[in-house]
């Protein structure tokens, strides 16, 4: 008989012990609970931050489809046909640059707003040179290369880099490349050059045209680098 008192008294122990720990258990579950929605809405200072929910890609992931060009078969612009004559014109930004430039001569003028660059485009609205002029000469032109590089790499428009001419103390940096733009294939040629002893850059000169218009457009770029001059004073 004493026997089973003590198995008893053991038990009743037993079941008493089991519900102390598990109202412990549930105060010590409450508070790491609050901690951690605590964490998640004071960020960083919050002990569960880390546990913050992460978005995860979809399974199956979503694409753009590349970009197609429409062929366009208007006939090639031929270098023998170009007449140039000199233009000039005021651009505007961190100084007021005076530009002269030689360029097609039928092409018409047009600019930005404000005038930071002045555009010569051809009668069929295909063919231009923009030039961009008024900024601050900081830089040498293999340096302005290869930021435009970089920007054109995260811009759409299936772009292809078709050759890169300069080095670090050339006075000059050329970057011919095609682009689609408006469902049409373009072909581009940038080149910045110096103007003095300081290696700077000091004017960027664009030819932008079709594909089979490479030769002529070369022979643009010729004539509007080889030309061009600018005289700078502060902005009235």
């Amino acid at each position: 008989m004493g026997g089973r008192w003590v198995g008893a008294l053991l038990l009743v122990c037993g079941l008493l012990g089991i519900a102390a720990v598990g109202t412990a258990g549930g105060y010590g579950v409450g508070l790491l609970t609050s901690s951690v929605e605590a964490g998640q809405r004071g960020g960083a200072r919050g002990l569960a931050g880390p546990l913050t929910p992460i978005d995860t890609p979809s399974s199956t992931p979503t694409s753009t489809p590349p970009m197609t060009a429409k062929p366009d078969n208007t006939r090639a612009l031929k270098k023998s046909e170009l007449e140039y004559r000199t233009r000039s014109f005021v651009a505007r930004a961190a100084v007021q640059s005076h530009v002269t430039v030689r360029v097609p001569s039928n092409w018409t003028m047009t600019f930005g707003d404000p005038p930071t660059w002045f555009r010569f485009t051809d009668p069929l609205a295909k063919r231009w040179v923009r030039i961009e002029a008024g900024f601050t000469i900081k830089r040498r032109p293999m340096e302005s290369l290869e930021e435009r590089i970089s920007n054109l790499m995260i811009s759409p428009g299936a772009v292809r880099i078709l050759s890169k001419q300069g080095d670090p103390v050339s006075t000059s940096a050329t970057l011919t490349y095609t682009h689609i733009k408006d469902e049409a294939l373009r072909h581009v040629i940038v080149r910045w050059v110096s103007l003095d002893d300081s290696g700077l850059c000091a004017a960027e000169v664009a030819v932008t045209g079709l594909p089979q218009d490479r030769k002529a457009l070369e022979d643009i770029m010729e004539h509007a680098a080889d030309s061009i001059t600018r005289s700078d004073e502060p902005l009235s």
